[in-house]
């Protein structure tokens, strides 16, 4: 079954591909080769998913869709203030290829007319003509994700017919807006323009920028985070040259076109857009990929202006260790101080995009409560991204916390990776000690649960062996009674990590936890296991024979070495004729154990409800 959101770029696919407006560009002879029918659309998400429909996978060159990415690379190598010496950051309403200098400063209005990439180019560091080629691949390459190359034929056409642009360079040297000779310079523009991508190339470009600078299908950083705002802020105001204006107010996207048909559009944080289609309009942008980037603005509102507040969702649950606990099973003195003290085990469930603004929420909320935790379990299973804001929020809580000795514990999600290596960069030697994750909230939970377990009972040894008359399924036995059933016991023992018991294996056996612990665990789709149990000395397991006798439905695992009584279900059955009484009170245990696990369940449940 095809994803909704690929049937609807098909949709639109189709229902635009028949528009015949728009002239392919003529004007450097090799573009004018490109077929008027090509048409690609492609989508990426920021959590590395791709959609794509139609020709997306035709080579073209990128043109003027290089002139932001090249810009971010001047920016990392020279710092904003020096790159602001040379280029300015102002819309001017002309075409892509106009003379548009500062008549006071002498600068090119922006980064997006050509005058601005070609000083821009001129930024870019390198010891060599090819050393600093070599740069500008390599980055578009991190961009796009795989190696890209020059086009050379269409290069070469560049470079035949480029002479306004060799003009614009000259003029730049003229107001030392170039340092030497232009002509390497321009040559370097020709060279950046006429790079070969398609249009899934341009989608994963733009969701990189929309991923601060990380590309999302590989995790390679392409440019620094703190360049991307500079970025895409002279795309929303200046990328589409004078259609700029009504571009931002009706799509709402950060966006460049490119004279050979593509077309990128950012919605940060969330996903870029590709658009190939050679018939431009009077403007020099991709008439069809206009169109489809207002229909998925509009339809699937994506205006960058039109967000729902962040702050007010980002916490999906708060409860703590009294209503949730982990799926260790308790002795009831652990039971007993876990429902006196459990409730200062707190748990923040988080979802949705975690920026400066939502983690802040979160952040207050905790700090308004903290005098009632002792633990703070953040689950961000379900959060859909994490930006460089968000990370540094957490790491200050987390310092702030330890301060005070209590522990931050974090369950991780698909795509938190960030917030690893936000906290492995500001860590450094520490990272592996302070930085505590879990696989899972379950295991987060347990950990909190045994320290405090742990502090109560100061001195106590966590595996200790018990007696028959320890059994919780022995509660209110007589010792005659308790000795009529520990002589039917056979004694066994398990090594850590052994199976106790397989799934689907015959069910005639009931097994009393002398020592160790045990944990029951079923398979997942992904091939590995999920707990659902774990037993202590003291308890019991298998006890689901005794009711039904259908085959083992979960699989039994030593986690320490394991010492069990075993009674026979046979023998368990002859007690109704030797000592029915024994057997009464043994079912009456069982049923009290299975209603408390039951009670347990339904408040679990009224709490995610």
């Amino acid at each position: 079954m095809s994803s909704p959101v690929q049937d609807y770029l098909q949709y639109l696919h189709d229902t635009f591909a028949g528009i015949t407006e728009g002239q392919v560009a003529t004007y450097i002879p090799e573009l004018a080769k490109a077929n008027p029918s090509w048409f690609g659309i492609a989508l990426v998400t920021t959590g590395g998913t791709v959609y794509e429909v139609g020709d997306s996978r035709q080579e073209f060159t990128i043109q003027s869709i290089s002139k932001p990415f090249v810009y971010g690379l001047a920016l990392q190598d020279q710092g904003r203030a020096k790159v602001l010496e040379r280029v300015g950051v102002e819309p001017t309403g002309d075409a892509f290829n106009s003379i548009s200098l500062d008549p006071v400063t002498g600068r090119p209005r922006n980064p997006m007319i050509n005058a601005g990439a070609i000083a821009t180019a001129g930024l870019v560091e390198g010891k060599s003509q090819r050393g600093k080629l070599r740069r500008v691949m390599d980055m578009l390459s991190t961009y796009a994700g795989r190696e890209l190359r020059v086009d050379t034929p269409v290069y070469a056409s560049e470079n035949e017919t480029g002479h306004r642009n060799r003009a614009i360079g000259h003029m730049l040297r003229n107001f030392d807006k170039l340092e030497g000779d232009p002509i390497p310079t321009v040559e370097l523009y020709f060279q950046q323009c006429s790079v070969s991508v398609n249009c899934r190339d341009l989608a994963v470009m733009a969701a990189t920028l929309a991923n601060r600078g990380i590309n999302p299908l590989t995790q390679k950083q392409a440019i620094q985070g703190t360049y991307v705002e500079s970025v895409l802020s002279v795309m929303g105001s200046c990328g589409m040259y004078d259609y700029a204006g009504e571009w931002i107010y009706t799509i709402g996207m950060p966006a460049k076109s490119g004279v050979a048909g593509g077309l990128i559009a950012v919605l940060p944080g969330q996903l870029g857009i590709g658009v190939f289609s050679p018939p431009l309009d009077s403007r020099g942008n991709s008439v069809r990929g206009i169109r489809v980037c207002n229909e998925l603005s509009r339809h699937l509102d994506l205006h960058l202006f039109n967000r729902q507040p962040v702050g007010k969702s980002a916490i999906r649950l708060r409860s703590s260790g009294a209503e949730f606990a982990s799926h260790r099973v308790r002795t009831a003195r652990e039971s007993t101080i876990l429902q006196r003290q459990g409730s200062s085990i707190a748990i923040y469930q988080l979802q949705g995009h975690l920026t400066f603004a939502s983690a802040e929420v979160v952040l207050d909320d905790i700090t308004k409560r903290l005098g009632e935790m002792r633990y703070i379990n953040l689950d961000l299973k379900r959060v859909l991204s994490i930006n460089e804001s968000a990370c540094r929020l957490f790491y200050e809580l987390m310092a702030k916390l330890r301060a005070v000795d209590k522990p931050l514990l974090f369950v991780p999600g698909r795509q938190t990776l960030l917030l690893r290596r936000y906290m492995k960069a500001r860590l450094g030697d520490e990272f592996e000690s302070s930085y505590q994750v879990f696989p899972e909230l379950d295991p987060a939970l347990e950990w909190c649960e045994n320290h405090l377990i742990a502090a109560e009972l100061a001195g106590t040894p966590p595996d200790i062996s018990v007696l028959p008359g320890d059994y919780e399924l022995f509660a209110h036995m007589t010792p005659l009674e308790i000795g009529h059933v520990a002589k039917l016991f056979k004694r066994k023992r398990f090594k850590a990590g052994e199976t106790i018991i397989q799934k689907g294996d015959p069910a005639d056996e009931l097994f009393f936890l002398a020592k160790g612990r045990t944990s029951v665990l079923v398979p997942t789709d992904n091939g590995g296991s999920r707990r659902l149990a774990t037993f202590s000395a003291g308890m019991t397991f298998g006890e689901m024979a005794v009711l039904d006798g259908a085959p083992r439905s979960a699989m039994i695992v030593a986690d320490t070495e394991v010492e069990c009584d075993v009674l026979q279900t046979l023998q368990f059955e002859a007690l109704s004729l030797e000592h029915p009484g024994i057997k009464i009170k043994l079912l009456q245990n069982l049923g009290l154990s299975l209603c408390a696990k039951l009670r347990k369940a339904n408040r679990e449940l009224s709490v995610l409800e």
